[in-house]
């Protein structure tokens, strides 16, 4: 292969955004008080949560997944399947699989990167017949089987995804010019920028502007086996 299409997940593929399987997570804990405790905390949390996802794409992630804290490895694991199941499979766009697709068939290696957490990013990846180890996602650092509620770093989001997928590219041998990118969010504006062949799917208000004015394309993957480039 001699390319790579990098996407982006949440809003892109899937009609889901971090918190959908977050609160999955958080609300199916051993006991019903664990569970509410959890939810309690995280909703505490929400303000500066949401004042973070406008300023620092990176503090939002680490705010909302410090959420994590104590939980046992173990019962990520057992919820995994389930968080996948319930929140990510049933909002596949019905043509992602097609737009999957067509990149392979056109010799590119396919790279999954998300601020999503590994846990749910795996059982997607599967579905869609991506490698494992084609998948860049945020992990969750444990200590003696928990979750110490810190992200190990690098911390996907924003800029730094840019950076990982220059490392990437680097690493298979690949000319970024040569590479695809998809995203859904203006935040991802520096992922889209380093490759040659930018593509936005379902653009927020900031990137449609931007897809405007550079003549990327705009892909609506709505649809059954089909995908079509829409103007902006």
């Amino acid at each position: 292969m001699s390319s790579t299409a990098y996407f982006d997940v949440d809003g892109t593929l899937v009609g889901t955004n971090l918190l959908h399987p977050t609160v999955y997570f958080l609300a199916n804990q051993a006991s019903v008080f664990k569970s509410a405790r959890r939810l309690g905390q995280a909703l505490l949390g929400g303000p500066m949560m949401a004042v973070a996802e406008l300023r620092d794409r990176r503090l939002f992630n680490e705010l909302l997944f410090s959420n994590f804290r104590g939980m046992t490895e173990d019962r990520m694991h057992v919820l995994s399947s389930e968080a996948y199941e319930k929140t990510v499979a049933p909002r596949i766009f019905p043509g992602t699989r097609d737009l999957i697709l067509k990149c392979k068939d056109a010799g590119m290696r396919i790279v999954l990167i998300t601020g999503s957490l590994d846990f749910t990013i795996r059982p997607l990846a599967e579905e869609l017949g991506v490698s494992q180890s084609d998948i860049i996602t945020n992990r969750l650092e444990f200590k003696d089987g928990y979750a110490t509620g810190k992200l190990m770093r690098p911390v996907v989001a924003g800029p730094t995804k840019a950076r990982l997928m220059v490392a990437d590219s680097k690493k298979h041998g690949h000319d970024l010019q040569d590479c695809h990118g998809y995203s859904d969010s203006y935040s991802d504006v520096p992922m889209l920028s380093v490759v040659g062949h930018p593509h936005c799917i379902n653009p927020d208000n900031k990137l449609r502007r931007l897809a405007k004015a550079y003549d990327w394309p705009i892909l609506d993957i709505e649809t059954p086996s089909r995908v079509d480039i829409v103007r902006a």
